[in-house]
């Protein structure tokens, strides 16, 4: 096969970029030939701070996996989050116009528009808008409704929005680089492909991505999306607490929650002397570990009682017996399956990339979730799409006409 049969996934995180290089091979399977990850400096809770900044972090990481793939790379799936996502549900109605009263494609694209009638203020745009299921005729639970008999045609809608300016600048910033945006994607959605199971999406489960910046929650039900929200804390602020509880760097805070850091402060097997570096000078103190177990014990404790309570929000409390999948930086923090258990009394596992091959290694972990996740989305559309050339105000229209075509055929 060809090496121009590629796929990119681009994870514009707050803490790092990574660059993930995929071959589709004949039998449609997924290989990992490059992986490139670089600190993300310009962004601050999912969202461009500063576009020089962004576009030298999207650089170097493209770069690095440029070199170990072996190719140029021009296209790329971008994941998008950040504390101005926001969700909703939706139903929308129209009549079978089909002369035989058959539905149509050009019907469930009309009913796909009509559930997108709803009252936003103008500066947010939607991103997704993603079938749960059709109804025909008050016959529900329908995945694929063309050529069925009806008159009356509804779809159930799980919609998504973002701050257009906040998504324009991440696609200025992935321009100026000068690659070309295939396609926009919600990363939890995107990490849900790449470590969530079938079974899992089908009975209830949720997923809590927890990123440097921000925590992704989303909830699938009845194999389908049907909650997700952003919350604005992640992994960064447990460096905070660490650097202000023990006086210390933030670089010198993130070694420490690293080696040190346990989700559960009673995992901590002995409560050792460890040494801190001062702030301003190379001297340092040793301090108990227990210090840092209750520092990141209550942060922790924080994001779990702020997940609990987006999961009853929700109303899906009771549809999630498969439990919870914690993925994202934070999820190799020791001890964080047992600390998310006693918080929400659910099963927990940890959410590492499945489904390919090729440098499995490189990426077997929770990280490079969105990642993989973004390959794996453009897997499904590599054939059928071609990069987005446009420019200026059209390119964020086309962006979303496409998501929206992607989720009605592989969602």
């Amino acid at each position: 096969m060809p090496r121009g049969d590629i796929v990119v996934g681009l994870d514009v995180g707050t803490t790092k970029v990574a660059s993930i290089v995929a071959e589709i091979t004949p039998e449609k399977e997924v290989n990992i030939i490059g992986v490139g990850s670089n600190p993300a400096v310009g962004l601050r809770k999912g969202v461009v701070v500063d576009l020089g900044d962004t576009v030298r972090s999207i650089e170097r990481a493209v770069e690095k996996a440029e070199r170990m793939a072996g190719v140029d790379i021009e296209g790329v799936y971008v994941g998008v989050a950040g504390e101005h996502i926001s969700s909703l549900n939706n139903r929308g109605v129209v009549a079978v116009s089909g002369s035989r009263g058959e539905v149509t494609e050009e019907d469930v694209e009309r009913v796909l528009e009509a559930v997108k009638i709803i009252s936003l203020p103008a500066d947010r745009e939607i991103i997704h808008v993603i079938p749960r299921g059709y109804i025909i005729d008050g016959q529900d639970g329908i995945k694929n409704p063309v050529g069925m008999s009806g008159q009356r045609l509804e779809v159930e809608a799980h919609i998504v929005t973002g701050a257009v300016t906040f998504i324009q600048n991440l696609l200025k910033c992935v321009q100026r680089v000068g690659l070309m945006v295939n396609d926009l994607v919600l990363q939890p959605v995107a990490s849900a492909s790449a470590i969530l199971y079938p079974d899992e999406k089908e009975i209830g489960v949720v997923l809590v991505d927890i990123g440097g910046g921000t925590t992704d929650i989303a909830i699938f039900v009845g194999g389908s999306i049907a909650y997700t929200v952003v919350i604005p804390v992640g992994g960064n602020h447990f460096d905070r607490d660490i650097a202000y509880g023990l006086s210390t760097t933030l670089s010198e805070a993130e070694r420490i929650k690293k080696e040190y850091g346990y989700a559960l402060r009673s995992l901590i097997p002995n409560d050792e002397l460890i040494e801190v570096r001062n702030i301003g000078d190379e001297k340092t103190r040793e301090l108990p570990q227990r210090l840092v177990g209750e520092i990141v014990e209550a942060r922790m404790q924080e994001i779990f009682d702020l997940v609990k309570r987006e999961i009853a929000k929700s109303g899906y409390q009771d549809l999630i017996p498969a439990g919870m999948v914690v993925t994202g930086g934070t999820a190799l923090l020791k001890g964080i399956v047992e600390a998310a258990k006693g918080s929400l009394d659910l099963p927990v596992r940890v959410g590492v990339p499945q489904r390919v091959g090729g440098l499995t290694e490189e990426v077997s972990s929770p990280i490079y979730a969105t990642g993989v996740g973004l390959v794996l989305y453009g897997k499904q559309n590599y054939e059928r799409l071609q990069p987005i050339k446009a420019k200026g105000g059209r390119l964020l229209g086309e962006v979303m006409g496409r998501i929206k075509r992607w989720f009605k055929e592989f969602i």
